[in-house]
């Protein structure tokens, strides 16, 4: 049983021991860490690892999809709902996943969340008939909303707020993740693309999604050996000796649970998790210009990033093995590369600063390629390539990475995961809308579609040139004494 001393702190504390009262307290701690501690980098790798996840179960049937088609005769109509099952999973994962993270916590729905994508991913690649296919990705899509807002908020919550490897670049670090998952799928595509007999190439679509089950098993596996509970959400949550316990295994931090303030115990209300906060101040602003982003962003990369390797065979109008590599390329040499760009220039410059300049950068490519056209010759589809790959390499360093930046650092730990979960949502809604609508764009107007894709990149600068908020400026965990927090 803990005693209290003269000072009002609780237990006996160590020597050089920090006591800690409030949210604020176990904020600064962390931002004030100068020592190296490879627990809580091993937190954030496998959230991130979660990223990869996601994005592999995403990227799956970008390629596959015609195989699909052809193996049960779909109609453009079960077509549309196969490509879309997926995305609109995620919208349902996305409010869910982040409303369980903030409400239960960060640990476990972390623990809980790949058991949808070993099940959806053998249930996939296995699927007798349209229905099943359908459903598993349904449940694919559920599982990759419940993991991204609760990655996020793992990523925002072990690292310090400036400096490198501080929270912005840590969350940017999901792009590039994003990019290795997409970049090893077509990999991956590519290797059973030549180990697989010819005769049963059309089993390339089931064997990768297949194989999306192992790395979540290894995930599984490890992630119950070492992940920890947020210290960040067990202080909004009153408890304050979990948060200690987890600042010194996670950051060897000594510190001690000390008494509350007179003014902390009279105002200590436990936080409520409500999507109805995020529309009240100060978090309007912010979660509009989230909605902006997240529709006009997926929408953006679904109509280039799925829309690929067909876009790519229109351009090269060559066969299987020329649209993998070229995919595969496009990907790995500027997606990626943007991505690592990305988490340099999210610790140096402000996230709305990157997010405008990757916009104006990805609006240039788009109306060049609609001015391109179908170029028949050699110089001009090499043109046209490049132009994709400077969409993809603005991708990845400008609104690839601040769509997960600005939301996660926009609000506080109480409604974080809450908040990114209702960004992604809308995410979704973008996606699935792109993915019915899309196809008949392009079947109507080829290539000229563009002009109508780069309206996507537009639009979000007007809004972030409108609501100057910065999420990068002030640790939102740091102000819990300014009586933001409980709204």
């Amino acid at each position: 049983m803990s005693t209290i001393n003269l000072d009002g702190e609780l237990g006996s504390p160590t020597p050089h021991s920090t006591p800690v009262r409030s949210v604020s307290d176990v904020a600064k701690l962390i931002n004030g860490n100068t020592h190296k501690n490879s627990y809580a980098r091993f937190i954030v790798f496998l959230a991130l690892g979660g990223v990869f996840l996601d994005a592999y179960d995403l990227t799956t049937l970008s390629y596959g999809i015609d195989d699909v088609v052809k193996e049960f005769g779909l109609t453009p109509t079960l077509t549309g709902f196969v490509t879309s099952s997926i995305m609109i999973g995620t919208i349902f994962g996305n409010l869910l996943g982040g409303w369980l993270t903030d409400k239960y916590g960060r640990y476990s729905v972390f623990m809980a969340d790949m058991l949808f994508f070993v099940v959806s991913a053998i249930a996939a690649g296995l699927a007798p008939n349209v229905w099943v296919l359908i459903g598993a990705r349904f449940l694919m899509g559920v599982g990759v909303g419940i993991d991204l807002p609760v990655a996020m908020a793992y990523l925002a919550e072990f690292s310090k707020f400036t400096g490198k490897g501080n929270k912005a670049a840590r969350l940017a670090a999901w792009c590039p993740m994003w990019y290795a998952a997409s970049s090893a799928c077509f990999f991956i595509i590519f290797a059973l693309y030549f180990l697989l007999p010819e005769e049963h190439l059309d089993w390339l679509w089931r064997a990768s999604l297949l194989f999306g089950a192992i790395p979540a098993l290894l995930i599984i596996a490890v992630r119950s050996k070492f992940m920890n509970e947020s210290p960040l959400w067990a202080a909004n949550q009153g408890d304050l000796t979990s948060a200690v316990r987890i600042l010194r295994d996670s950051y060897g931090i000594a510190a001690h649970e000390a008494k509350p303030t007179a003014a902390q115990q009279e105002k200590k209300v436990l936080p409520k998790v409500s999507f109805r906060v995020l529309f009240q101040k100060p978090y309007l602003e912010r979660t509009i210009v989230t909605a902006v982003m997240n529709i006009c962003i997926s929408f953006e990369y679904t109509a280039i990033a799925f829309f690929l390797p067909s876009i790519l065979a229109q351009f090269l109008g060559t066969g299987v093995f020329e649209t993998i590599s070229a995919s595969l390329g496009l990907n790995a040499l500027f997606a990626f590369t943007g991505g690592l760009l990305g988490m340099r220039l999210a610790w140096k410059f402000p996230s709305r600063h990157v997010a405008i300049a990757g916009f104006a950068l990805q609006f240039l490519a788009l109306i060049s390629l609609a001015l391109v056209g179908h170029p028949q010759a050699t110089i001009g589809v090499v043109f046209a390539i490049l132009l994709l790959g400077l969409w993809l390499f603005a991708e990845g360093f400008g609104p690839g990475a601040q769509m997960m930046i600005y939301p996660s650092l926009s609000y506080p730990t109480h409604i974080r995961a809450t908040g990114v979960g209702f960004g992604r949502s809308l995410s979704g809604i973008g996606s699935a809308l792109a993915l019915f609508i899309l196809p008949i764009l392009q079947a109507s107007f080829g290539t000229n579609m563009f002009w109508i894709v780069s309206l996507a990149a537009v639009i979000p600068i007007f809004f972030l040139l409108i609501i100057r908020f910065e999420p990068t400026r002030q640790d939102i965990d740091d102000q819990s004494e300014t009586g933001e927090h409980h709204v």
